[in-house]
């Protein structure tokens, strides 16, 4: 079994940790002299893909062991090889190459310098390593710990000891539930008038919580206990608000779409689309500092940053949604 990396081990860079014994080769080359060449370069290390570089030395391609075996000899590799290629630059680090196996679902990624020539690769053993210091009651606790309870609390027979684990993080749902009403009553002049505002709150907020919730997983699923550079999590921050911006919209578009065909109101329809374009755009931030935020004040993350994260969504979402309703019902005479 290959032994863990240790913490700050993922903030290394990648380079450390990629191996040199790849094989290479040329797109004007055949399947057979492919194989020629192979048998004479006699790789030690094990062989995963096949990369195919252009005249100057460029990645241009790859080509799975499957598909190098069962083409003829006389095809050229240019003509079956995969693209594009999914590679990894060498500025980055372990944590950004494990991000790549979780996403992408290959058992290796080539490591490219600037101009685009391959330097090494990483294969899915470093992926192992990172996780190999976590059994499956860790995955088990995963879903668990995002509503704010461990297995271990939620597996006790005894009602005390489960009330005094469940309950401290219900507090959070409380107190954002009664901060949701009280905005309802601010703005309740603009629910009278526009009936329909009402109607569409449950999916408004279900919208964003689920996105929260989603960027709340990813986070805690990347995130170790080493620290992590300002510029890394200023870059994921962005990251997040345009993957959560474009969420809302197609969403937004949708429910807006649908409120406009049903209730013949322009203005409500047009409050739907904003609320929930800004709620999910502001959910997937908060999925995503939250848990950051945690870890800087040295408080568990895994436990706390679900319900934390859903009680500060509600509330962003219902204020933006109503703030919109105000100013478009003002605007539109309604």
């Amino acid at each position: 079994m290959p032994e863990p990396l240790a913490s700050d081990a993922l903030l290394d860079p990648v380079v450390k940790h990629m191996r040199g014994d790849f094989v290479q080769l040329r797109a004007a080359q055949t399947v057979g002299e492919a194989l020629e060449s192979i048998q004479a370069q006699q790789p030690e290390g094990r062989i995963i893909y096949f990369y195919i570089a252009d005249a100057v030395g460029r990645l241009v391609g790859v080509v799975p062991t499957r598909r190098l075996l069962l083409n003829p000899r006389d095809r050229r590799l240019g003509d079956i090889m995969v693209t594009p290629v999914v590679q990894i630059p060498h500025s980055a680090m372990v944590l950004d190459a494990c991000e790549f196996f979780v996403l992408h679902k290959l058992l290796a990624f080539p490591v490219v310098d600037d101009d685009r020539r391959m330097i090494g690769l990483v294969d899915v053993d470093l992926y192992t390593r990172e996780l190999s210091d976590l059994d499956r009651r860790d995955d088990s606790d995963h879903l668990f710990q995002l509503i704010g309870v461990h297995l271990s609390e939620a597996q006790r027979h005894s009602p005390v000891a489960a009330f005094r684990g469940r309950f401290p993080w219900l507090l959070a749902n409380i107190a954002g539930g009664i901060l949701a009403a009280l905005l309802a009553w601010l703005f309740r002049f603009e629910l009278e008038r526009a009936i329909g505002l009402s109607l569409f709150i449950p999916v408004v907020l279900a919208l964003a919580e689920s996105v929260c919730i989603q960027s709340v997983s990813l986070t805690l699923k990347t995130q170790n206990a080493g620290r992590k550079p300002w510029s890394l999590f200023l870059k994921r921050i962005v990251s997040e608000l345009t993957a959560g911006a474009l969420l809302g919209v197609a969403c937004g578009l949708i429910v807006g779409l649908a409120a406009l065909g049903w209730l013949w109101q322009p203005s409500v329809a047009l409050c739907i689309l904003g609320g929930i374009a800004g709620g999910v755009s502001v959910a997937a931030v908060l999925g995503m500092a939250i848990p950051h935020l945690l870890h800087l004040l040295k408080r568990d993350p895994q436990v706390a940053a679900g319900p934390i994260a859903l009680a500060l969504t509600d509330m962003a979402t219902l204020l933006i949604y109503l703030t919109l309703a105000r100013l478009l019902l003002a605007g539109s005479g309604q």
